[in-house]
């Protein structure tokens, strides 16, 4: 947990700096700082599910091809 902490911590900081020097506004820099995580969070629990999907996909595909060395039915 210290380190998703420690993590989110330099992901706000660099969020705030970011807008804060793209801007010079403090207020944009801390509503970056706000906003951006939060999005980025909802964005990567999306990337996961999707990224499972895929991955249930491709074993399934593994499982319905033939291995080799089985004989095929003509």
């Amino acid at each position: 947990m210290t380190k998703t902490f420690s993590f989110a911590c330099i992901h706000f900081t660099v969020a705030f700096t970011v807008g804060y020097l793209m801007t010079g506004s403090i207020a944009v820099g801390g509503a970056l700082a706000l906003v951006e995580p939060l999005c980025n969070t909802v964005a990567y629990h999306l990337h996961e599910r999707a990224w499972a999907a895929h991955e249930r996909r491709k074993v399934r595909a593994a499982e319905a091809e033939p291995t080799e060395g089985t004989a095929v039915p003509a």
